[in-house]
């Protein structure tokens, strides 16, 4: 396994993702952040089923997100998750959200690793960039 630098998914706004204007609704773009690192895992070698089952997880410590165009049930999106650095226990990413090639929206995680007694604690060698 080794970490990746960048990944990229399709997806398709869903219905149930929209507020009452049709428009995808501001939090579920944290969802699909969270889906862009997931995915990205998974195209590591591992899912994040199996890397909890090691004995760690993956927490939210920041996050931050611009919105640039309205997106609208049933747009096909190109979400690209972007790792800018991986050191010690700290994880960072960066997310585009393209709709048509045009950038709709970014952000940006701070992710930390944690053991079961909800510490702190380094990531594992293949995950380390930096």
């Amino acid at each position: 396994m080794k970490m990746l630098r960048q990944h990229e998914i399709t997806v398709r706004v869903r219905y149930s993702e929209t507020d009452g204007q049709g428009r995808l609704h501001h939090a579920n773009f944290i969802n699909l952040f969270e889906l862009g690192r997931t995915e990205m895992l998974r195209a590591a070698g591992i899912s994040y089923r199996e890397f909890e089952e090691q004995g760690m997880m993956l927490v939210v410590k920041q996050i931050q997100c611009d919105y640039h165009l309205p997106i609208r049930f049933d747009d096909e999106l190109q979400l690209r998750t972007t790792t800018t650095s991986s050191k010690g226990a700290r994880l960072r990413h960066r997310y585009e959200l393209f709709l048509n090639d045009q950038k709709a929206a970014e952000g940006e995680t701070l992710i930390a690793c944690v053991g079961p007694s909800g510490r702190a604690c380094r990531l594992p060698d293949w995950m380390q960039l930096d």
